[in-house]
């Protein structure tokens, strides 16, 4: 939903057709990111495996990375459960990939990426390893930092 400045009622901009993998449904989205140079919406689309682009004002969605029909991976392509999207100043991709527990790098246009935090497929509580990694974020230096909602932290 979208929701104007001084409105008391929202505007429906994606989804809303019930879950699904169609490219005019979303399945269990959790991240949203606004990208001002395309006016669009990145969202983490958790059940389908799949990063999305929806253009505000469009009907559908474009795949960003991952899967269009909702298959799950652990390769440099696919991704298993994605809760959070976040783009660096040059339009670089990092995906909290959940079920992976991983962040994933995508150059900008890329679909295949690289981890650059956690381990693929192993859940830990030592340091460099992640449990359920749910949120990143970046600071001006450019360095991550991971919400990982089992273990309670933030790495």
């Amino acid at each position: 939903m979208q929701y104007l400045s001084g409105a008391s009622t929202g505007i429906l901009v994606a989804g809303g057709n019930g879950n699904g993998t169609n490219s005019n449904q979303l399945y269990y989205p959790r991240g949203l990111l606004y990208d001002a140079s395309t006016n669009s919406l990145l969202i983490a689309n958790n059940r389908a495996h799949n990063i999305v682009r929806w253009v505000l004002g469009s009907s559908t969605w474009t795949l960003i990375v991952g899967s269009s029909t909702g298959v799950i991976g652990n390769t440099p392509q696919l991704l298993s459960y994605p809760t959070d999207v976040i783009l660096d100043p040059f339009g670089n991709m990092y995906v909290s990939d959940e079920g992976n527990q991983r962040i994933q790098y995508f150059l900008a246009g890329q679909t295949n990426g690289s981890t650059v935090a956690g381990v693929t497929g192993i859940t830990s509580t030592a340091l460099g390893f992640f449990n359920t990694p749910s949120s990143v974020v970046m600071d001006s230096q450019y360095s991550l930092y991971v919400v990982e909602y089992i273990n309670a932290r933030v790495q």
